[in-house]
């Protein structure tokens, strides 16, 4: 080796630490991260709630006893609630697996149109499930 590759002095390489709880307020994801984020804790919880769903569905298709009984279970604010957070997470999973496909297809790579879109999913989900609260909670 030659004494002019011996003699470069080496830079200080950054310091990662891993991140603790206390640490994520400090950190400021991107918009993109966002939604990734959220994409994933809608899929969980979706996927989580499925035999409620699920007991729900048998529920309103057993007989009519039954249907009445499933109408007192959903006429429940709480139970409205935990729907309403099931459509949000269908709406949030569902947008934001469109725009990972369009993703996946190379479309909207470069970081305006990501943001871009990031944002879309997040006003279109939310919207969706506004709607779905509004008629769920008798507004119209």
């Amino acid at each position: 080796m030659s004494e002019a590759v011996r003699e470069v002095p080496k830079k200080e390489r950054p310091e990662f630490r891993n991140i603790h709880v206390t640490e994520l307020s400090n950190y400021r994801l991107p918009l993109a991260g966002i939604v990734s984020i959220l994409h994933r804790i809608s899929g969980f919880m979706m996927f989580a709630l499925l035999p409620v769903v699920l007991y729900l569905l048998e529920l309103s298709l057993r007989s009519e006893i039954s249907f009445a009984y499933f109408q007192g279970i959903a006429s429940h604010p709480l139970c409205k609630l935990v729907i309403l957070a099931l459509v949000w997470g269908y709406m949030q999973h569902f947008c934001a697996g469109v725009r990972h496909l369009f993703m996946d297809l190379h479309f909207g790579l470069d970081k305006d149109s990501a943001r871009k879109s990031a944002a879309s999913v997040l006003v279109i989900s939310l919207a969706a499930t506004l709607l779905v609260a509004l008629k769920l909670f008798g507004v119209f």
